[in-house]
């Protein structure tokens, strides 16, 4: 590296476990796309990239910015051996394979049956909270809606999902601020969760991406097989912790920011066509997953610097969302942008769920809207979840 980065990178200090950072990173993502665009971490070890430009390019980029190793940077720093079947932690030519078979949960055919599902159960949950003074939108709603949406789609019964969700949020939350060591028993701690039901399942067949994974075969080294029985609970265990994380969040964010935006909750309100806008600009300006990490297959030269293969880098997604050399005012929440945003990724690794999250959180939005047309929030006593990869509101109460 040049004096010119390590220059900059001792002047603006980032660091993806430090809580402090954590609660309010924007100031810093500002300080990192104007001083420090190519940022190194000494402490760590880690390059980063923050703008738009630099983030859209790489994301894409499979050959030199890997997966294979990690997308979270504790999974990544960790150097822990990956087990199969995460695919988000892969990549191609067997990240195509697993992708095109996990992409039968999320078919046409069963995004239409899951709009009404998601909105019973948002009606249930919703209808019970009618008549209160307040209530917490992450454990009345938050954390109830997807866990239930996506257990229906895999087939995991509703006494599992709990337990499954509460092991997703103890894998990503940071203990105490620094990093955190992982190894592989944390993922197979979370195969046991449903293990026995999948063998349940396998002798009683459903209409679920379960039963479809017990029969699913791939082609691998030019022969198929079946996906091992490891194989399906790592698949399982992957989509239920996924799809669980960054909806919950994007429920809590709108919920704060429209608060936040009277007139603007006003509008959306009065006009409901607005809540596919509502839910993008969220989206952009409070990327419930902010912070991809890659390593780098090979050298890349980016912004005069060469970024030395073997080495570990950040993209900050959230950064290039507010970046200010991509969108105009890009610091303000504004629920008729129209630009698009990275939040969830781009190119190959293009989340398999968005569909799915935005269908969420625009049913959610809607059936809040239907019983509170305004409401506000008391940040004194919100909490934030701490995590490397993922941010949002662990509690949040709404005084309606």
């Amino acid at each position: 590296m040049t004096g010119n980065t390590k220059a900059s990178s001792a002047a603006v200090y980032y660091d993806p476990f430090d809580f402090g950072i954590d609660d309010d990173p924007y100031p810093v993502w500002k300080r990192l796309r104007d001083e420090a665009p190519l940022y190194w971490n000494e402490a760590y070890k880690f390059f980063a990239l923050s703008r738009y430009d630099d983030v859209a390019q790489a994301l894409p980029d499979w050959q030199a910015y890997r997966s294979g190793r990690g997308t979270i940077p504790e999974v990544i720093f960790s150097g822990m051996e990956i087990p199969p079947g995460i695919i988000l932690f892969e990549d191609p030519p067997i990240h195509d394979l697993h992708r095109k078979l996990l992409a039968k949960v999320f078919t046409r055919r069963r995004m239409m049956a899951v709009e009404p599902l998601v909105r019973r159960h948002c009606v249930a949950a919703l209808d019970e909270l009618v008549g209160r003074p307040e209530f917490d939108v992450i454990a009345d709603l938050g954390t109830l809606i997807p866990m239930r949406t996506i257990g229906y789609l895999l087939g995991i019964p509703e006494s599992a999902q709990a337990g499954i969700r509460d092991n997703t949020d103890r894998q990503l939350t940071l203990a105490d601020g620094t990093l955190q060591e992982l190894d592989a028993d944390s993922f197979h701690h979370s195969n046991d969760l449903i293990a026995d039901y999948i063998d349940w399942r396998a002798d009683h067949p459903s209409d679920d991406l379960m039963t479809e994974l017990l029969h699913a075969e791939i082609e691998e080294n030019g022969e198929r097989r079946r996906l091992t029985r490891t194989e399906v609970l790592t698949y399982t265990n992957t989509i239920a912790g996924a799809g669980n994380e960054t909806t919950t969040r994007l429920v809590g964010y709108m919920t704060q920011l429209l608060a936040e935006h009277p007139a603007q909750l006003a509008e959306v309100a009065a006009d409901r066509s607005l809540i596919p806008n509502v839910v993008e600009e969220t989206l952009r300006f409070e990327a419930p997953s902010p912070v991809q990490a890659r390593w780098m297959a090979r050298d890349v030269e980016v912004h005069g610097q060469v970024v030395p293969k073997d080495t570990v880098m950040l993209l900050l997604n959230g950064s290039a969302n507010r970046d200010e050399r991509h969108y105009e005012n890009a610091g303000s929440f504004d629920i008729h942008r129209t630009e698009g945003h990275l939040a969830f990724g781009y190119g190959l690794h293009l989340c398999l769920g968005a569909a799915l999250a935005r269908l969420e959180g625009q049913v959610a939005l809607d059936e809040m809207l239907k019983r509170w047309p305004n409401w506000t929030v008391d940040r004194s006593r919100a909490e934030l979840a701490h995590t490397s990869s993922v941010r949002g509101w662990a509690t949040l109460p709404v005084l309606v």
